[in-house]
Order: structure tokens, then C-alpha cells, then sequence
């Protein structure tokens, strides 16, 4: 009894912590690809997933200036976009398989079947946890544009759904591996071991355990590829300038910058806008109730805080919708309230003051050109904010909370403004920077043309000089959408003789203000100067 007592420990002894380690380490990095298998698959059926939620989170805590020199390096915003997603999967799997050793590890120590009450604790309600307090201000994220506590619940449950997965596949796959063999060379001592000694035979289970790993990683695969299609990579950063510059901008080549890695295509079936915050009477308001308001079309141009002096993120449209003070009105506003945060069905937020959110020309639009708000553009419902920088119009608009004066929304959090009032802007589209010109070959004087644009101002004025601003000529504005859109503006020029030109082009918004660069302007509210170009003029 004594010697069969001692070739038990001796034989306990050779099952080494390496055998556990590379146990647990596999079987947590197949649990981890199934997890990530089925975060993919939720995706796909619009429920919001650490994959994405986490970067949402994540990024108000980066200040403009590091986030865009990061994202600088890497090659731009969709790149940086790409490298959250990859880098969350990667991580997901590093500590799948991360937890599978520390679970070995555990196992081999206790010499016994781990209670799955202490695996599900460990596994499953403890990442809950954290993932709930950590990411409750994304919960809420919805990407077929459910309420917003509802997306919270869906959201909660498809992730406990997928750590749920995890640890069972995690115990099942470690358990699959390890399972005791008889009919080795050792039979005549195994048959006297216990069940729960440790002795894995990874070999033949590991191939197995391997092959249907590769079959579930090939199948998110194809799910990463069809997200990948469905991702906003070949629209974000859509810009909008040069000699295709019309008065007004097709919808499909408007302007584009989002956030997200996929942007919401809304079911508005199942979408509502809610009124709440300090208001008398909260509402709910269904798509077709919107349609019951008189309707208001007016021509806005959009325009991007990031855009830049000679950039295209910056497009025109005609939009038809209603007052948001049509439903604040009937809310009942209540003393103390001083903003208004407007939230989209992807958590996107922002603020603008109460007294822009009650003027008649912001508007809650449905209609872009003529035709329903593309989804890229934020169907079924995007605010329009006129006069103020494009991330001040929330697109898939689903939530309006009148609030207190510290209100603050995504980028203001992150640190961007505090000014975002369009400044006065005007930009050379045709002839393009360094132009070579041939004064032999000119037959008629050179068109040059460009937009300019006063926020909620409108243009009164547009100047050019062709000698790097020592003398100013007024260009035609031959086309103005208004007070709240752009003009298009065209003047001809006849080089006096071969040299480099300095182009420039200033433009006077209808108060009297002559567009310059604003000293004290912050730099993460928006670039100030005058857009120049130039060009070379050949004999």
C-alpha cells in the first residue's frame, strides 16, 4: 500500500507545470476564439461588443493633440479605427489564453475537478462586472437603433452570452485535453490512480481541439471580412473640393467623418427619439409622429472642426425636417436648463446651448436633398445645427436631454473646442497649387473659382490678390445659398508676365467681418487664416 501510495506522488510529480501551462493556455486561446466568434456574429446582428464600445470609451480620455499625432503615425483615423478593433481582438485572445494557464495552473494544484460555480464566478460574472461599470456610459449603443436602455440590456446580455461561451469551452477543451488514457506503457500504475490525478496527453486531443479552433477562427474570419465590407473605411474622411464643386453636394459625395468602425443602419421600427432631462412633459416621439409637424427645408452647409484651410470636409445640401423647438416647446422647459445634449442611437453625444437649440432653423432632418437621410448620414433622424461645426449635428438621432450648463459631449470631453462657431472661410478650388501655366499657350484669361462660407452669417464679399495679399480684387459670387450655406464665387486672371504667383483668397461675412487669422482663437476650435495657393507662369 505504501509503495503504490508513493508511485501516486511520484507520478503526480512528473505531470509538470508545463503540461498544465500549455493546457490552460490552449484551451483558453480556443475559448477566446470562439468568444470572439460569436462578438463578430452579434455584430453582424447590430448589437454593440467590446470590439468597438471599448475604443468609444477609451478615446475621451485622449486630448486632441495626442489623438491626432497618433493617429498621424499610424496612417490616419481609419487605420487607427483598424488598429483598435485588431488590437482588442488580439488582447482578447492573449488574455483568453492568458486565463486558461492561470486556470491549469489552478487545476494541477488542487488535484481536483474545479465546482463550476467558482468557473462561472471567475469567468463569467466577474468580467460582467467589470464590463458593465466600466463601459456603462456605451452600453447603450445600438447599431439598428434600439431605445437606448434597451440597447443597454441587449448589449449586457450578448456579452455575458459570450464570457459564458468562453468559460465552458475553456473548462471543456482543458478537461478534453487532460482526461486520463488507459493502454500506455504505464497502464499497471494508472489503473490504480485516482480520477482527478493530473496526466494530460496532449498530442492526438490537441490536434482535434486544434482543428475545430481553426474551423471556428475560419468562420469568424469570414464574419471579420463581410464586417469589414460593411465598415466605414471606404467612406470616412470623404472630402468634397475642386473643379467638381457644385452648389449643391450629391449626397454620396458629401462630406463623411464618423467615429465608428461600423456606422448604424436604423430599423425604424424599432427607433425612437426621446425628450427628457429637465423638461415638464418627457416624451416619446415614433418616426411616423415627426411626420405630423409642418415641415421646414432650408439650404446648410456642414463643415468639420478638423477641416482644414484648403481640406474638403466641408459639402452643401438642402435639408428638410422640423424645429427642434416644435418638440422642446411642447416638453415645457424648465428653469435651470441652459443645454441641450443630443445623443445618437451609437452613443455619440454632443451639446449646444439652449437658445441655438430654440432658434427655427435648427432642425431635426429627415430628408437630405430631396431623398431620406442616407444611413451614413444619420437615418432616420439628424440634427441640424447651423452656423457650428459639423460635430454639433448628431446623426441617428435618439436621444435630446434638456440639461445644466456642464453638460458635455463626446469630443468636448476629450478636450476639443471650446469654440465651435464656424469662422469666416474661403478656399481656391481651381486652378489647383502649383499650377504650371505657359503664357504662350493662354488664349484667355484664367479662371479661378472657389467657395466661401460664414457659418450663420453669410458672405457679402470675395477678394483674391495674385501678389501673396499686397493687393486685393473682388472676385463674383455667382452663386449664394443664403445666410446659413456657402457661395461659390469666380474671377479671371490674366498673369502680367513668367513668374511664381502667391494666391490668395479672403472672403467678408455679411456683419462686416473680413475673414484672418484669429490669434486667440484655441487650437482645437477650428483653423483661421487665408488659403493659398500657388503658381508658375513659363514664358
Amino acid at each position: 500500500m505504501l509503495v503504490a501510495q508513493k508511485r501516486q506522488r511520484k507520478i503526480g510529480n512528473v505531470m509538470s507545470k508545463t503540461k498544465a501551462i500549455l493546457a490552460g493556455l490552449f484551451a483558453g486561446f480556443v475559448a477566446g476564439i470562439l468568444m470572439t466568434t460569436a462578438m463578430l456574429l452579434l455584430a453582424m446582428l447590430g448589437v454593440a461588443t467590446p470590439l468597438v464600445i471599448i475604443g468609444d470609451r477609451l478615446s475621451v480620455f485622449i486630448p486632441p493633440g495626442p489623438f491626432l499625432s497618433l493617429m498621424g503615425k499610424v496612417g490616419g483615423y481609419n487605420h487607427l479605427k483598424q488598429l483598435g478593433v485588431g488590437s482588442t481582438i488580439a488582447g482578447q485572445l492573449a488574455v483568453g489564453a492568458i486565463g486558461g494557464a492561470i486556470f491549469g495552473l489552478f487545476v494541477r494544484r488542487t488535484r481536483n475537478a474545479v465546482p463550476a460555480i467558482w468557473t462561472i464566478f471567475i469567468f463569467v460574472l466577474l468580467p460582467f462586472l467589470v464590463f458593465a461599470i466600466a463601459l456603462w456610459p456605451v452600453l447603450g449603443t445600438s447599431y439598428i437603433g434600439l431605445p437606448i436602455q434597451v440597447a443597454r440590456f441587449v448589449t449586457l446580455i450578448g456579452f455575458a452570452l459570450c464570457v459564458f461561451l468562453f468559460e465552458r469551452t475553456l473548462v471543456t477543451a482543458f478537461r478534453f485535453l487532460t482526461v486520463q488514457t488507459a493502454g500506455s506503457g504505464r497502464e499497471t500504475v494508472q489503473r490504480h490512480l485516482p480520477n482527478e490525478e493530473f496526466t494530460p496527453s496532449i498530442g492526438r486531443r490537441a490536434f482535434v481541439l486544434s482543428t475545430i479552433g481553426l474551423a471556428v477562427a475560419g468562420g469568424g474570419a469570414a464574419l471579420a471580412r463581410k464586417l469589414y465590407r460593411a465598415a466605414t473605411f471606404s467612406y470616412d474622411g470623404t472630402q468634397y473640393k475642386g473643379s467638381i464643386v457644385k452648389p449643391i453636394t450629391p449626397n454620396d459625395r458629401f462630406y463623411c467623418v464618423t467615429k465608428n468602425v461600423i456606422d448604424p443602419k436604423v430599423d425604424s421600427d424599432v427607433w425612437h427619439l426621446e425628450i427628457d432631462g429637465l423638461v415638464q412633459n418627457p416624451a416619446t416621439w415614433r418616426f411616423q409622429d415627426l411626420m405630423g409637424f409642418k415641415p421646414t427645408a432650408q439650404e446648410t452647409t456642414l463643415m468639420c472642426i478638423s477641416n482644414g484651410l484648403d481640406a474638403g470636409l466641408i459639402s452643401n445640401a438642402v435639408w428638410k425636417g422640423l424645429p427642434l423647438r416644435d418638440l422642446l416647446d411642447q416638453a415645457g422647459v424648465l428653469s435651470g436648463a441652459a443645454r441641450v445634449r443630443l445623443q445618437g442611437v451609437d452613443n455619440y453625444t454632443d451639446t449646444i446651448p439652449l437658445e441655438k437649440a430654440m432658434e427655427l432653423t435648427t432642425l431635426l432632418a429627415y430628408e437630405m436633398n430631396g431623398e431620406p437621410l442616407p444611413d451614413r448620414h444619420g437615418y432616420p433622424l439628424r440634427v441640424i445645427v447651423p452656423g457650428y461645426f459639423g460635430e454639433k449635428n448628431v446623426k441617428w438621432l435618439t436621444r435630446v436631454e434638456v440639461t445644466d450648463a456642464s453638460a458635455k459631449g463626446f469630443y468636448e470631453t476629450q478636450g476639443w473646442g471650446p469654440d465651435f462657431i464656424v469662422p469666416t472661410r474661403s478656399r481656391i478650388d481651381v486652378p489647383e497649387d502649383w499650377t504650371f501655366l505657359s503664357l504662350g499657350k493662354l488664349t484667355a484669361p484664367v479662371e479661378v473659382k472657389g467657395m466661401a462660407f460664414g457659418g450663420d452669417r453669410g458672405i457679402s464679399r470675395v477678394e483674391l490678390s495674385f501678389d501673396d495679399g499686397k493687393t486685393w480684387n473682388e472676385a463674383e459670387i455667382y452663386y449664394s445659398g443664403g445666410n446659413l450655406a456657402w457661395s461659390l464665387w469666380k474671377a479671371h486672371w490674366t498673369p502680367a508676365a513668367a513668374g511664381d504667383y502667391a494666391l490668395l483668397v479672403r472672403a467678408t461675412d455679411a456683419e462686416g467681418d473680413v475673414q484672418e487669422w484669429e490669434e486667440d482663437r484655441g487650437p482645437f476650435s477650428g483653423v483661421t487664416g487665408l488659403h493659398r495657393i500657388n503658381v508658375r507662369v513659363t514664358a
